[in-house]
């Protein structure tokens, strides 16, 4: 689940923690393990989503089917009730850029480009992670897209090892999507992920100094969690004050995984390749 940047929002009062690195939590083994699991079951349910997608089927039917699915397998949805949230997946269309309300009145339809982010709390901590879907007969545009989407990701992804820095991830998301044609979304950023939801630090898709570069240690997990727009990078809130749209109503794609720290790299704990 996207985060508001924090160029754009107050400081966040980062949560009370065990062991800190600028306020950042360095997980255990044992906590990496819970991890793991949380993370295999979000990476299940995007798998199954993935394969069952067809046009005529709802936002809202897959908001049942995830929430369906994570509590099958021993977890709660992290997104149902978060700041209000009402539904255990963020579903979005086409010029929907992150946060969108499943609804049964929404249909999927041949051509789209759907994104489905959801997490799942499992015995004290969250995976998070999102894929786009192609519907069909997408266009050139859209097909083009995706692709540079879920390529930033494995780009920012391949940066990721103790010792190298939070920028480092961004530059590598931002040169690939500039180079691509296509542009980051600034408003929303990765973030910390564990205990809650969001935590410390926010991961940047673009390079920025206003804040500072921290270096990774082994132990961190990030969500990691690029944003492509075809048009503008611009985006503005629809009135039900969560989904967020383009602002020139281009398409728009995102990937995201939660990833772990480690000392030689990382590990992708939401792949679902493994799954």
């Amino acid at each position: 689940m996207g985060f508001l940047s924090n160029l754009l929002q107050k400081p966040v009062t980062p949560p009370k923690l065990q062991k800190r690195s600028r306020g950042i939590e360095l997980k255990s083994a044992s906590e990496i393990e819970t991890m793991r699991q949380a993370s295999r079951i979000v990476a299940t349910v995007l798998k199954e989503i993935s394969e069952r997608v067809e046009p005529g089927m709802t936002t809202a039917d897959l908001d049942a089917y995830a929430e369906k699915r994570i509590r099958e397998m021993g977890a709660t949805p992290s997104f149902k009730g978060y700041h209000g949230f009402p539904a255990s997946i963020c579903a979005c269309i086409n010029d929907e850029v992150v946060h969108g309300i499943p609804n049964r009145k929404k249909k999927i339809r041949s051509g789209d480009v759907v994104k489905v982010d959801t997490g799942a709390y499992y015995n004290g901590f969250h995976g998070d992670s999102c894929i786009t879907i192609a519907v069909e007969n997408v266009s050139p545009e859209a097909e083009a897209l995706i692709r540079a989407a879920e390529e930033c990701l494995y780009k920012g992804i391949e940066q990721v090892k103790a010792g190298r820095h939070l920028l480092d991830i961004a530059g590598a998301v931002q040169d690939h999507a500039e180079a691509s044609g296509f542009c980051i979304v600034e408003d929303f950023t990765g973030h910390g992920v564990g205990r809650n939801l969001h935590e410390e630090p926010s991961v940047f898709n673009f390079r920025t100094h206003q804040l500072p570069n921290v270096k990774l240690k082994a132990g961190m997990t990030l969500a990691i969690e690029p944003i492509l727009n075809a048009g503008t990078k611009l985006t503005r809130t629809l009135p039900d004050r969560w989904t967020v749209v383009t602002l020139d109503r281009s398409l728009s794609a995102q990937f995201e995984h939660t990833v772990l720290v480690t000392q030689d790299g990382y590990e992708i704990l939401t792949d679902r390749i493994q799954v």
